[in-house]
């Protein structure tokens, strides 16, 4: 390294440094009481929550909001109170109201295999990640003011310290002990001690969570994913369409097993005018009850929002504008179906049994690995039709550009941040406002910008991050909406960790910090950033008493879903079927639930050898959090799909990330406390952690990305002994329509219907445009593979060839 890359890099790393001793000359003067009025505030806010919810809860008309998911099974109805006409809106029994939290040991009363039949695997395993946070951090936070607080705290670093403005809290840290002291061999045992625990809980965790998805695929009942594959890439040929090319192909390649398919058109248009048709119907309901309350027929202006524009009969306007909305319709549906540019070259293709459909979804087709390729196909909720249309081959170019993208996005959307909390700032009041200068040194107002403030601006900016990042993903095209939550959160989960926790500790905004780090020498990363960690304990606290404490209560409120029904129960609900559609239960939100608690565990695992006084704060979130997304599972959450806790994998994986990131941050730390003799020892922990991780990945994995043959083979034979006469292809036929097509196939009817699937006999021969038979070798010009068939009925439910 020449003199002037190593003057480059000094004067990087003394800036950086710089800047964080000014972060701590602001952030270390919060104090214990601070604190105090921050967990006041948030207290006090979840207890509001919390009070508001028990009466909200016991009201008449609030119980499809409160209890939807039970309407939906068709397991509760509306109560029904006789005698005074209040009682139908508001509960007068007074005894109700002693209990408000009730909720919550009722919450925990649903043993775990009810609690799968009733909300499904994935949302069981969802509510164990909070389970997984308690076992971890209980008996850490335990370990750790044992052994950690006596030290940090009977040491006596920080007193006549230069520079450094601490308080209580700090003397909690390891920042309180001496250079060079041989008290940081207490740290590195309980490292070591952090570690074995954590990698021993993840271990049981995931082979537990393994051994339940196995068994729940065992005992499932009937689905149509398992017996489809998802085919795409299909090569084009043109002697015949692709509905037939497909048949042709299955039927070939796997003789005697091939049942049905279903090619994917692209009906984006058409779904867009069915969506814009749903609205307007929603408006004609609207203004049809008005009219029945008013008795006056209700006027509309055309232009933008009502807002100008000529004024018209509200009735007869929407009326003709969903009449020729029907035409355009109709119009499309037709195109889409006999324009032959409409079929994408992808289908679902489904088998007489799940053995072969694993076989077929597990192995490569054709010699071509680039063509005909296979994998499971998502259940038919689980689909996102929208991207099925997207050629194959411009996947990639598409998550390219997207990676690109959020590089952007994630380096630059911090500069708002900081600034905005730059301003909700002591020093930032200071001086951006002068004139309150008397104001902020009122102590219960100072308390609240050091304590409160900046954690809520951050939570607020935040609050926009996952819709742009589910938009990137929908972008990407990914067909099912467990992939396009998966790839969501995985995108949230590096945002957080690059912006909330680096961001945070080493203050700027996230393309300043890449600008210094590319300028030092990477052995200097360490070093950075475990000399900022803790100084930043108190904002993390603060930060995860509003993310994890009043937001958390709030989920349980459920103010939107309440507003939104209410309106559209007096607006546009007229009969049950309304009132069942006005209920908006939700679902879990992996995309942005899974992050969230991420950035717990780092933050947990992180401060746990560092600054224990975080852990207390964790485990509080954990423990309300899961008694608040139990219950919203049992009684609110509809699950938009069911993936057999597929997302399992990720979820291990971040875990160990924030292990590592902990260890390596330990490591930095004492390297700046001049602890060069007990420092080495901390080397062997991420080495470890890496192996352990290879090991889970290569023990547990396979079971959450492939399916067993023998698992296959054991539910097909029992379902052909006990329903040897199954009409299978009448169940598979038309499972993969899209939806904009059910209406119209629910009137017709369907050729097959009196099919019942024969195990023992197979077709010997395939008929074809061309003149070779299946033990003929023709291939075809175009695709390299054996001739595909004239089907005697198209297979994809819309149309028949002759």
């Amino acid at each position: 390294m020449n003199l002037t890359l190593l003057i480059k890099y000094s004067f990087s790393y003394f800036h950086l440094r710089k800047a964080c001793i000014r972060s701590a000359k602001r952030n270390k003067m919060t104090t214990l009481g601070d604190i105090g009025v921050a967990a006041a505030i948030n207290i006090g806010s979840a207890f509001l929550f919390f009070l508001a919810f028990a009466i909200l809860r016991l009201q008449p008309f609030n119980d499809r909001v409160y209890f939807p998911k039970w309407y939906l099974k068709g397991l509760r109805t509306d109560p029904v109170h006789g005698g005074v006409f209040v009682r139908k809106f508001v509960n007068l029994d007074w005894r109700a109201y002693l209990g408000f939290l009730n909720w919550m040991p009722e919450a925990l009363r649903m043993p775990e295999p009810e609690l799968i039949d009733h909300a499904g695997l994935d949302s069981v395993v969802y509510l164990r990640i909070y389970l997984l946070g308690l076992k971890i951090f209980v008996p850490i936070a335990f370990l750790a003011w044992i052994v950690l607080v006596p030290v940090n705290w009977t040491s006596t670093g920080l007193e006549g310290a230069k520079n450094i403005t601490s308080s209580d809290i700090d003397k909690l840290s390891v920042s309180n002990v001496h250079s060079r002291s041989e008290r940081f061999w207490g740290h590195i045992v309980m490292a070591y001690a952090f570690t074995f625990w954590v990698c021993y809980i993840l271990l049981k965790e995931y082979e537990k969570v393994a051994s339940m998805r196995l068994e729940f695929l065992a005992t499932e009942k009937r689905r149509p994913d398992q017996f489809t594959v998802l085919v795409r890439n299909i090569p084009p040929d043109p002697d015949e369409s692709v509905s037939e090319l497909v048949e042709h192909f299955f039927m070939v390649n796997h003789p005697g097993h091939y049942l049905t398919h279903q090619v994917i058109y692209d009906a984006n248009t058409l779904a867009k005018l069915v969506k814009k048709k749903k609205k307007l119907q929603n408006w004609l309901v609207y203004y049809r009850n008005k009219l029945e309350r008013t008795s006056k027929r209700p006027e509309m202006k055309t232009g933008f929002l009502g807002l100008w524009g000529k004024k018209v009969d509200a009735i007869d306007y929407h009326t003709t504008e969903i009449d020729k909305l029907s035409e355009e319709i109709a119009s499309e549906r037709k195109k889409v179906t006999d324009d032959p540019k409409s079929v994408m070259p992808a289908a679902f293709v489904s088998f007489k049994t799940r053995w072969v459909a694993a076989v077929c979804a597990q192995t490569q087709q054709t010699r071509n690995p680039t063509l005909w390729l296979t994998e499971w196909a998502p259940e038919p909720r689980d689909v996102y039709w929208r991207n099925l249309p997207i050629p194959y081959f411009s996947l990639s170019v598409r998550r390219l550009i997207m990676a690109v993208a959020f590089f952007f996005l994630t380096f630059f959307f911090m500069i708002p941040i900081a600034f905005v909390q730059t301003l909700a700032s002591i020093e930032g009041i200071e001086r951006t406002a002068p004139w309150l200068n008397p104001l902020v040194t009122v102590p219960f107002i100072k308390s609240f910008i050091q304590g409160f403030l900046p954690g809520i601006v951050l939570k607020l900016f935040l609050i926009f991050l996952p819709t742009i990042l589910m938009i990137m993903s929908k972008f990407e095209g990914f067909g099912s909406i467990s992939s396009l939550e998966r790839r969501s959160a995985s995108r949230y989960y590096l945002f957080n960790f690059v912006n909330i926790f680096l961001g945070n500790v080493l203050t700027g905004s996230a393309f300043q910090q890449l600008n210094s780090f590319v300028h030092q020498p990477a052995n200097q990363y360490p070093i950075t950033i475990g000399t900022a960690i803790p100084l930043k304990a108190t904002f993390f606290i603060t930060y995860i008493m509003v993310d994890g404490w009043a937001s958390i209560a709030a989920e349980v409120l459920m103010l939107k879903p309440l507003i939104f029904y209410h309106l559209k129960n007096f607006f546009l609900v007229k009969t049950e079927k309304d009132r069942e559609e006005a209920m908006d239960p939700g679902s879990i939100g992996f995309n942005t639930g899974e992050p969230r608690i991420q950035l717990y565990f780092l933050l947990g695992l992180v401060y746990a050898a560092v600054t224990p006084a975080v852990l207390p704060f964790i485990i509080i979130f954990f423990g309300l959090a899961y008694v608040v997304f139990r219950h919203q599972i049992i009684n609110v959450y509809n699950q938009e799909y069911e993936s057999g806790a597929q997302f399992w994998p990720d979820v291990h994986g971040r875990i160990v990330i924030a292990l590592t990131v902990s260890q390596i941050v330990l490591m930095g730390l004492l390297t700046t406390k001049k602890a060069a003799s007990s420092t080495p020892f901390l080397i062997v922990l991420p080495i470890l952690t890496i192996w352990f991780y290879r090991y889970c990945k290569g023990r547990f994995e396979p079971a959450f990305v492939k399916f067993p043959l023998q698992e296959a083979m054991m539910k097909d034979t029992l379902e052909k002994a006990t329903e040897p006469h199954l009409n299978l292809k009448g169940y598979l036929h038309n499972a993969y329509i899209h939806p904009v097509f059910k209406d119209s196939m629910d009137d017709e009817d369907d050729d097959d219907d009196t099919f019942s699937n024969n195990w023992d006999t197979e077709s010997m021969t395939v008929r074809t445009k061309r003149h070779s038979q299946r033990h003929t070798p023709l291939p075809s010009r175009i695709s390299g593979t054996s001739s595909p068939p004239q089907s005697p009925f198209a297979g994809d439910g819309l149309q028949n060839e002759p």
